[in-house]
């Protein structure tokens, strides 16, 4: 039943994405053949606003998105004569969830390690050297850090290439700029849960049997140090394996992100609405896996169904 109510919830919450993001974006004045206007003559603009159900009343353009939606079937790109909205995503998608899972990888992995070690060593240089790095990587936007690395490490160093995608090394100052700061966010998370855990008396139980501190950190407390961090890695996941927008235009690379922002430039109504869609439907199943992944970590968790 728990199922069967959070499937209805998930596809209630698309429905109203869509109708939001359709009614917003056709609010904008303006349409994607604007600008083309002066260069092309007015018989033409009209063939090409029909060929895209832009001359049809608003309600009509919504009802007949609609349908082809429930077909999977986000329609032709405006801009892209030879793709449509579905092969841009296919194609997108891959680059960005390499990415994205790199990035979310070393975050997950960087940000357990400072966030152990500055519990484990609480107010004395470790925790203040790990926590420093946590607010330096808050405090820097990714797209201040991403030409900041692209100078340093590419221009001027010639250790690795500016921007593109092609091989390994490509991926790696972009993995490096979405990491960081996912890293710093995720290493005060794991600090505040392994302190609290660090002092429950089935922890002190632990230590005093004589247990090794790895036994004590990875065995008993890590696994309910995590639960907060589940909840942040939900939101981050979806983000990053759709692809981060501003860095995958600095990097060159031809994720969704990308795509969505070039859509936004050329008013492309379908890329546009396709992009958020996609990235909603894959935000919306990660917290739904979510939920079990709770039960996972922690078996005293009950869904709601359970509770009842």
């Amino acid at each position: 039943m728990y199922v069967v109510k959070r499937l209805g919830m998930m596809l209630l919450t698309i429905w109203i994405i869509v109708t939001v993001t359709f009614v917003i974006m056709h609010s904008i004045p303006g349409d994607p053949f604007a600008s083309d206007a002066k260069a092309l003559s007015p018989d033409v603009v009209e063939n090409m606003r029909a060929k895209y159900n832009l001359d049809e009343p608003l309600l009509t353009q919504y009802g007949l998105y609609l349908k082809d939606l429930l077909l999977l079937d986000f329609g032709p790109s405006i801009q892209s004569k030879t793709r449509d909205v579905n092969t841009l995503i296919q194609e997108g998608f891959l680059p960005s969830a390499m990415l994205g899972i790199q990035s979310l990888l070393a975050a997950l992995v960087g940000g357990l390690f400072l966030g152990i070690v500055a519990a484990l060593f609480q107010n004395r240089m470790l925790d203040y050297v790990s926590m420093f790095i946590a607010i330096i990587g808050i405090s820097v936007p990714s797209f201040i850090l991403a030409p900041l690395l692209i100078k340093y490490l590419a221009v001027d160093s010639g250790l690795l290439p500016v921007a593109a995608w092609g091989t390994w090394q490509h991926t790696i100052l972009p993995t490096f700029a979405l990491a960081v700061g996912p890293l710093a966010i995720i290493a005060r998370f794991v600090r505040t849960s392994m302190l609290e855990v660090l002092n429950q008396n089935y922890m002190k139980t632990a230590e005093a049997k004589g247990l090794s501190t790895f036994d004590i950190v990875f065995r008993h407390g890590i696994r309910n140090a995590l639960i907060p961090v589940i909840s942040f890695i939900g939101p981050l996941f979806a983000a990053i394996i759709t692809g981060t927008f501003v860095i995958e235009k600095i990097f060159a690379i031809p994720g969704i992100g990308k795509y969505f922002v070039d859509s936004i430039f050329n008013r492309d109504y379908p890329v546009i609405l396709g992009t958020t869609i996609f990235y909603s439907a894959i935000l919306i199943i990660t917290l739904f896996v979510l939920d079990f992944c709770y039960r996972l970590i922690d078996p005293r968790i009950k869904l709601s169904s359970e509770a009842d």
